[in-house]
Parts: structure tokens; sequence; C-alpha cells
């Protein structure tokens, strides 16, 4: 169990207050928009001329030539812990990601931003009485940070039917992670441990969509997506310290292990649906290496800090989502708002004592709500509510409810004007 009981919960400022965040690199980060972020993160099939998908590089090559596309997103949640017979809630909101796209020569789109990739945050303590005395063992742990990247992104419509691309990332961050022990008994010493590393390193996405057209009005659409895996380059410092609660000298050490992290490979493909502009369907399945990699943890004694192997797990996931706009080019409003759903399930990256962490369901749904004034009628603000359960025997189970928003501005910034 990650604790007897939980003591509370911090709200978090890095997009988690979760308890599993301190385990591998994080939680790992929802990585779309919020247009997809309403269908539970489908997209590996999916291209619009008004949208950016960050999900499919080839996705890039399908934005509309006199556009700029600009897109911004936030969310804030609301979660409840269960453990035992116990709960508590916490919240915490999250400034998430802006991407850009815009066409660069005709048949290949760029695309910039900056998005979440692994989010740490967490605060928590339980107690426990010593057996046949009178004391009792406090534990706390704390953690925060994670890490973000920043792409630059090509989609290059090769053939009619074929579009490839690529996303180029610069992958940073840090986290730092904290354990106290300490006893009511005034003569036992304070241990903590201070766990910590900065990761300054890169990420390569590769994309492919194959479009055929079925009949008139209806396109199918094949995706895939590949990332190399590779280690980061980044140490893993632990600091070990003692304080003596008699004499109130304390004793520290910093054991260090190189080149502790790696990316896994990870390998997507999916399929969408289009019917006309008023219907759209995906079906994704992504899978993430994780069991192939090994991390640095205690072996058994404070003085060994090593890598281990079987601390990770591979990572499958299955996204289901769809997109209904009743008549796009109605005079009626709600006739033109984007009706969006969706469902996952995933499977845990992560071991917890040596068994699987948590799965995890969700399931999302959302408006795409045009933006009408005397100067644009080709943005969008993009509003959804996803529910979020990640459960494993035995450990603590998490409900989230999130509400996310996204704006995604739509500027003619390209357009020829003509003066008479």
């Amino acid at each position: 169990m990650i604790a007897a009981a939980l003591g509370g919960v911090a709200m978090a400022q890095s997009g988690t207050n979760s308890p599993y965040s301190q385990y591998g690199l994080g939680v790992l980060a929802d990585q779309s928009q919020g247009f997809n972020r309403a269908m539970c993160g489908v997209g590996q099939g999916l291209r619009y001329s008004n949208q950016v998908n960050y999900l499919n590089p080839a996705s890039y090559s399908s934005v509309d030539s006199l556009t700029m596309l600009v897109d911004v997103g936030m969310s804030g949640q609301v979660t409840n812990f269960k453990e035992g017979g116990k709960r508590i809630n916490a919240n915490n909101a999250d400034f998430e990601y802006v991407t850009a796209a815009f066409r660069m020569f005709p048949g290949i789109g760029m695309s910039v931003g900056v998005l979440p990739f692994t989010n740490v945050g967490y605060n928590y303590s339980y107690s426990e009485p010593i057996a046949g005395t009178r004391t009792s063992t406090t534990n706390t742990f704390h953690g925060s940070g994670g890490l973000r990247q920043a792409y630059l992104g090509v989609g290059w419509q090769v053939l009619p039917q074929l579009s490839v691309g690529m996303n180029m990332s610069y992958l940073w961050g840090t986290y730092d992670k904290y354990i106290s022990i300490s006893n009511s008994d005034n003569y036992v010493n304070t241990v903590t441990r201070n766990y910590s590393t900065t990761v300054n390193s890169y990420r390569i996405d590769f994309g492919a969509q194959w479009q055929q057209l079925l009949q008139a009005g209806d396109v199918l659409t094949l995706g895939a997506t590949y990332t190399p895996g590779h280690q980061l380059g980044a140490d893993a410092n632990m600091t070990l310290t003692s304080l003596d609660k008699t004499s109130g000298e304390s004793k520290s050490s910093t054991l260090t292990v190189g080149d502790a992290f790696a990316l896994p490979t990870m390998v997507g493909v999916g399929i969408a649906w289009q019917h006309g502009s008023k219907l759209t369907l995906g079906l994704d399945y992504s899978l993430q290496q994780w069991g192939k990699i090994d991390m640095p943890e205690m072996a058994g004694n404070e003085n060994a800090y090593i890598k281990k192997s079987g601390l990770l797990c591979d990572r499958h996931r299955i996204v289901v989502g769809g997109q209904w706009i009743p008549n796009p080019v109605s005079r009626r409003y709600y006739n033109r708002i984007n009706y969006r759903f969706g469902v996952s399930y995933a499977t845990p990256y992560v071991k917890v004592n040596g068994i699987d962490g948590p799965k995890e369901y969700t399931v999302s749904a959302g408006f795409g709500f045009p933006i009408v004034n005397g100067w644009n009628n080709r943005s969008m603000l993009n509003i959804s509510g996803q529910w979020v359960r990640s459960s494993a025997k035995e450990l603590i189970t998490e409900n989230t409810f999130r509400i996310n928003i996204g704006l995604t501005f739509n500027e003619r910034w390209f357009m020829k004007w003509k003066v008479k």
C-alpha cells in the first residue's frame, strides 16, 4: 500500500496532486488539446484545417493556407482519494499548453508549442504505532516538479492521400521528492531522504496519415506515430540526512546514479472516419515500452542507490471518440456547436511495492463553441469535462473530475487584401 492512511493532500501547482506521481518520472500528462480533450485524446487519424493536432505531426499539412492557428489551454480539477474507509479531496489548476500552426508552403504546414510531458505533485503523511511501545513513527512524503517539452513540427503532404510529419522537442524539467521518517521518542534519530534530478534532453516523433475517399462526403484516415526511446542523460541524486535529537547534530551523504533515466519507445496507430463535415469517429491504440527501462532505487539498505529493473511496465491505451456538428452552415448558432464525446482505458506504467499501479478509466464530453463577432467567425472556445478513475487492488483509488478550457484563435493573417 502507498500509505496506511492519507494524512493530507496539498493543492498541487504542477498539474497533479496524486501520490502515484512519486513513482517513475511522475504522472503522464494528457498531451491532447482543447478540441480532442473532449474526445479523450483521440488524434492519430484526425485532420482538421482549423485545429492544431499535436498527437500526429502529419496532420499539420491540413492547416488552411490563409490562417494562423493559436491554441491555449488550461484545466481545473477536483480529486477524491479513497483508501480503506478514509476519503479526502484535493483541488488543483494548471495552465497547460500553448501551440500554434500555419501553412509554410503548398502542402507543408508547421507547428510550434509548449506542453507538459509528466507532472509530479503530492504531499501526504501517515503515522503508525510501534508494537510493544508507546511511541509512533510518522512518515511524510512531498514531491514537486515534472517534465515539459517545447516542440517544432512539420507536416508534408507527399501525395494526395499521404502525409508525413515530424516533431522535434526539447525536453526539460526537474523533480524533487522528499521522505521524512520521524519518531515520537526524543531519543530516536529523524531520517530524511531527498531525491532530485534535472533533465535536459530531446524527443523526436514521426507521424504518417493516409486518407482514402470512400464515397461522396466520406473519408477514412489511417494514422500512425513512432517515437524512438533513448537515455535522457540525467543523473539521479539521493541525499540521506540523519538528525540526532539528543545532540542536535546532523550527518548527511549524497549518492548519485549516472544516466539514470530514459525515454521509452512509443508507437501509436489509429483510424478516423469522417462523414462530410458533420460526423467524425476515431479509434486509437498506443504502446509505451516503459518495461524495458531501469530506474534508480534504494537497494535494501541506505548505502546502495542503484538502477533496478522491474519497477516499470509497458503502458497500453485504447481511445474511442467522436464529434458531431448538426449543421456547420446553419444560421442557428446551436446547430454549429461541436458536440464531442470519448472513452479510454489505459494500463499503468509504474509498479507500487512490486505490484502493478492503477489502471485508468476515462469518460469525457464537451463542446466547441464558435466565436462570432464583428471581426471573427472562425475561432473556437472548447470546453469539456472528464471523469478519470485510477484504481488498483490494495492501493489508493482516485476519482477525478476535470474541467478543460481551450481557446483556438483562427486568424486570416495570410489573406491578401485588394484595394480598389
